[in-house]
């Protein structure tokens, strides 16, 4: 794990030069595993080394990326959805590896490159001509007796939720050993800036720039309306605590399973140590993506 936290908020140009690249698709579309194996080809031309996820496979003479390889890897392009970059983002386990997203889902908010767009896009990157955009993680542990059971990193948020039982959960907030409250609900959504356009937004949520520091904690379907979403600064750890004796609870991260909670077990929330980097024209901005995928200010 890194432990020197990046916090450069301007744009960097990427100027590396490329050498080893991950190319990882979605797995339920057989047009991205045609479209990886194609670029793959056009990659091995240009003496670039290509891998594959290491739970994907596609093409001859592609190897299956290894963990150990990954402080290597120079480039992991994604061809699909947003479902698909998560899941590059934990392959690259907080290695300073910046991605390209290809849209090839639905809404795309971090795959923001049209798959017309693919070689136009690869092109620029290896030519040094993409901007490097930091975007925070999240840090997520989770404490049982007092002793650490499991961590692990979100791009976009962690979920606390009641699951298939039909009773709400209440759980006690904190904020640097400071109790905000305890709220009774299906659950909450703890979303970095990146995650405040996916559940939160669902659930009530405000949308947050990227470049903002801050954490946001929205109720999910609370019980009392005073519950409201709110926004903490991100240099602060938050603490959730399911209180109910015989209740249990679900904790997701980044959409994944992170597994049972029971009643007293601590989830401990905060900025990560590393950051992760997007690829962007430098021509792109967050205010035409919220109006392209959210219609946002439309009538």
């Amino acid at each position: 794990m890194k432990t020197k936290r990046n916090l450069v908020l301007s744009p960097d140009q990427f100027t590396e030069k490329v050498r080893n690249v991950v190319i990882v698709y979605r797995p339920d579309s057989p047009n991205a595993v045609k479209n990886a194996s194609e670029l793959a080809a056009w990659l091995n031309k240009k003496k670039i080394h290509v891998f594959s996820h290491p739970e994907q496979k596609f093409g001859s003479g592609v190897k299956k990326i290894k963990a150990s390889q990954m402080s290597k890897v120079n480039l992991v392009i994604v061809l699909g959805g947003d479902g698909t970059y998560l899941n590059a983002v934990r392959m690259v386990g907080g290695e300073m590896v910046p991605i390209l997203g290809i849209n090839m889902g639905s809404l795309g908010f971090l795959t923001e490159t049209r798959k017309e767009d693919l070689y136009s896009a690869v092109t620029l990157t290896l030519e040094g001509r993409m901007e490097m955009r930091p975007r925070a993680m999240l840090e997520v542990k989770v404490q049982r007796n007092g002793k650490l059971v499991s961590q692990d990193r979100a791009l976009n948020d962690v979920v606390l939720e009641r699951g298939p039982f039909s009773q709400l959960i209440t759980i006690a907030m904190y904020c640097e050993h400071h109790l905000v409250g305890e709220i009774k609900a299906d659950g909450v959504v703890v979303a970095s800036p990146t995650g405040s356009t996916a559940y939160n937004l669902a659930a009530g949520g405000p949308i947050l720039h990227p470049n903002v520091r801050s954490i946001v904690v929205t109720p999910i379907c609370p019980h009392s309306l005073t519950h409201r979403p709110i926004i903490f600064p991100d240099d602060q750890a938050l603490t959730f605590r399911l209180l109910n004796k015989n209740q249990r609870a679900y904790l997701h991260i980044d959409g994944q399973n992170g597994g049972d909670l029971k009643a007293g077990d601590e989830v401990v929330i905060t900025r990560a140590p590393c950051d992760h980097y997007i690829l962007r024209k430098s021509s792109q901005n967050y205010f035409d993506l919220l109006r392209e995928k959210l219609r946002f200010g439309e009538r």
